[in-house]
């Protein structure tokens, strides 16, 4: 694909190069090996997933509308599952980089941050539901992310600013449709849940490195708060500082 089509506010490229870039996911959504199991030629998977679709109807769910994907873009071998999954199976609310129209492959450069990202939407969706004391599951990823991104930290104001807002996704997801449609790989950015840290929104599969599963958390939210984590690795309860 060509490079990202430069316009009159195209903000500042950057190299991102990390050799750990960290993705949590609930741990409620099975992994699947359908793009593991594919075959080596991209062009060919339409075919073959809607001929593996009929015979196993279970699969239609899991995999997910592939045809969101172009051939040059899609990612396959052990747990291309997990990277392939935010954009085929896509959230129609939208998030920070999306629209709801494609979806979006978030990561961060520390854990911690992943945490703090992730920690946030969880807390959001429990108050908006007004749950009871819970706990969730979560699937830690571990991957790689070598690729030039735009660099929304590097946009002048007042456009950093409201791409970069805590309280509103509108002026994020029309840079993100506007980057997208220029050609660009995704949005590199300064995490506005976490202090220093840095976060990527990939727009495409073969962005990222295929990650690994690193390890289990289990999120506490205690009716009010998302208050503390357990970390299965280190077998301790880790307390989350009031933002």
């Amino acid at each position: 694909m060509p490079p990202a089509v430069p316009g009159p506010d195209a903000p500042s490229p950057i190299e991102v190069n990390w050799p750990q870039a960290w993705r949590i996911i609930a741990s409620r959504y099975p992994p699947i090996d359908l793009f593991e199991r594919l075959s080596s030629d991209p062009a060919v998977w339409d075919a073959l997933t809607e001929l593996e679709q009929a015979t196993n109807p279970r699969l239609r769910d899991q995999a997910g509308n592939i045809s969101l994907v172009p051939p040059e873009r899609r990612v396959f071998g052990p747990n291309a599952s997990w990277v392939m999954a935010p954009f085929t199976h896509i959230n129609p609310k939208g998030s920070r980089f999306t629209d709801g129209t494609y979806g979006v492959y978030y990561a961060a450069r520390e854990l911690a941050t992943a945490v703090a990202e992730t920690g946030y939407h969880f807390a959001r969706f429990a108050a908006d539901s007004n749950d009871p004391p819970r706990r969730e599951d979560m699937r830690v990823l571990l991957g790689t992310v070598t690729a030039t991104f735009d660099d929304a930290g590097a946009l002048a104001e007042p456009r950093r600013s409201a791409v970069l807002s805590k309280t509103s996704y509108a002026e994020s997801q029309r840079f993100a449709v506007e980057r997208r449609e220029a050609g660009s790989n995704g949005i590199h950015y300064p995490s506005v849940r976490h202090e220093r840290g840095l976060c990527i929104a990939a727009f495409w599969p073969n962005v990222v490195g295929l990650p690994m599963q690193e390890r289990h958390l289990q999120y506490e939210w205690d009716g009010t708060r998302f208050s503390r984590y357990f970390d299965y690795m280190q077998d301790i309860w880790i307390n989350v500082e009031r933002g």
